[in-house]
């Protein structure tokens, strides 16, 4: 009963981590549906499309702390002059399905607060080495959410989707997109009597995401277990083998998303990567 509680508590703060606010001066209107913090960083990377930037940003108080994340660009015009290693000051807005950036103007990198840095990473593997489309999926052994050992074989004999998520995750359009996507493929596939399909969440975050953690995970967002698995464990090969980028900073995970599909004989089919990917598109997949 103690481990129930405290599982629950978990859950709890995760959720007011995630929806809590910030007050700052002047900042543009929100709702209960819009949040906006103002925000300093410095630039690591421009889209070629220029849609986003990678930007590695200040602690955010009452939302998450300094990390280095790819952020959405609604309007181009408000980035039309960033470009790498600058500094800037913008307006970053949380929606319960999105988070993208704002007002962006350039500053003196002095104004930018970030904390020390500490090396502490799992790189993706090179380009030649990550998995491709037609490569059978590497052997794993990781933990489900009941305690039990799950494994590829454990998954043969139907199609598998696979992804990778946190349950501390508090960006809308990375992991909590991952899993909500989920659970519409889950609501199709039971719909539309889609036979022989699973779903596997597997987390970066497995000293944090135990069996029972992931367990409640799974229950908020209704999960059958017979159909959809949450997994934690030794992920370092696997996430390395799908080139997902994975970083600890400032308490929390920067990372990369990579979703698949895998068929019956273990082959990978189709490999998604960020999160541009749809369920539909997902179960079109599934059908061919």
């Amino acid at each position: 009963m103690a481990n129930q509680t405290h599982v629950h508590l978990a859950v709890a703060v995760l959720i007011a981590a995630v929806f809590a606010g910030c007050e700052r001066p002047a900042s543009p209107p929100v709702s209960a549906d819009v949040r906006s913090y103002e925000v300093r960083g410095i630039v690591r990377g421009v889209a070629p499309d220029r849609s986003s930037l990678d930007v590695e940003h200040e602690d955010i108080p009452g939302f998450m702390p300094s990390m280095t994340m790819p952020i959405s660009v609604h309007d181009p015009k408000y980035i039309a002059d960033v470009r790498t290693g600058d500094a800037i000051s913008f307006w970053m807005v949380v929606t319960d399905k999105d988070l993208f950036l704002e007002r962006v103007k350039k500053v003196d990198e002095k104004e930018v607060r970030l904390p020390a840095r500490t090396p502490s990473a799992t790189p993706a593997s090179t380009s030649a080495a990550r998995l491709h489309e037609g490569d059978n999926l590497p052997a794993f052994t990781l933990t489900d959410q009941d305690g039990r050992s799950v494994n590829n074989e454990t998954f043969r004999g139907g199609s598998l989707v696979l992804t990778f998520i946190f349950t501390r995750c508090a960006v809308p359009n990375f992991c909590p997109l991952m899993s909500n996507n989920f659970a519409e493929l889950q609501k199709t596939i039971q719909a539309e009597g889609i036979g022989n399909t699973r779903l596997l969440s597997i987390t970066l975050d497995p000293a944090f995401d135990k069996p029972p953690i992931l367990k409640e995970y799974g229950k908020h967002l209704a999960a059958d277990p017979n159909m959809w698995t949450f997994a934690t464990g030794d992920v370092d090969a696997l996430a390395e083998d799908f080139a997902v980028y994975r970083k600890t900073e400032g308490g929390t995970l920067s990372h990369g998303l990579a979703t698949a599909l895998v068929n019956g004989e273990g082959k990978i089919v189709r490999i998604w990567r960020g999160n541009a990917w749809t369920p539909a598109e997902v179960i079109e997949a599934v059908r061919q």
